[in-house]
């Protein structure tokens, strides 16, 4: 596909998410999409959710501990949401109105294929606390990579934390909603994330070409 140089700039205060199951291989990828998106002169800011803020990083603390098993998926939704609306107030919001690209790690899509289906409180309690608790519901670009559960949990080895320790079948319902979600909207699209870390970021890399040359 022909482009021109100037059609990165397009990515200038865009808000793009990474997301996906359990050891889809996001982490490193959102790295290497960040160095990619800056080789082309757009500054480019990484961060996690939940996470990324020190409000947040204690909220990921929590839900991610293991000794916190009796937690109930309605208190795992609105803690996620809280550590959303923090990581948008403080981090993402002034780092887009300074056009800058936003790349995130998770974000509702991750909250709608856990909790709203397969923790089984329904998609519609979901996106209404998201819409209640977040300025901004959904990104420009959500990117799933897609990858089988048990090859997923695999990649993990054998330290996991409280959601990675849910039994295949749950985390095969996460999957699913992944893609049933992103069959249902424009601004998602889904790349396979089998084989090498260098496949998956080409893979990557021509779903953000197409993007700029839209």
């Amino acid at each position: 596909m022909v482009f021109r140089p100037m059609f990165w700039q397009k990515l200038r205060g865009k808000f793009i998410v990474l997301d996906g199951p359990d050891g889809c291989g996001k982490t490193t990828q959102i790295r290497l999409l960040s160095d990619f998106i800056e080789s082309h002169a757009v500054a480019c800011v990484v961060v996690r959710d939940p996470g990324g803020t020190g409000i947040g990083e204690q909220i990921r603390n929590i839900l991610l501990d293991q000794g916190n098993g009796e937690m109930s998926v309605r208190c795992e939704t609105l803690l996620y949401m809280a550590s959303r609306a923090q990581l948008y107030a403080e981090g993402i919001a002034p780092a887009l109105q300074e056009q800058k690209c936003v790349l995130c790690d998770r974000w509702v899509s991750s909250t709608y294929s856990y909790q709203a289906v397969a923790g089984e409180i329904g998609a519609e309690l979901v996106l209404r606390v998201a819409q209640d608790a977040l300025e901004r519901t959904w990104p420009d670009l959500t990117i799933i990579i897609d990858l089988p559960s048990e090859m997923g949990l695999t990649r993990l080895g054998d330290i996991h934390d409280r959601m990675e320790a849910k039994p295949v079948s749950f985390h095969r319902r996460v999957r699913q909603a992944f893609l049933d979600l992103a069959r249902s909207r424009a601004d998602f699209k889904v790349i396979d994330g089998s084989g090498s870390i260098e496949q998956v970021h080409q893979r990557l890399r021509e779903v953000m070409v197409d993007y700029v040359n839209a």
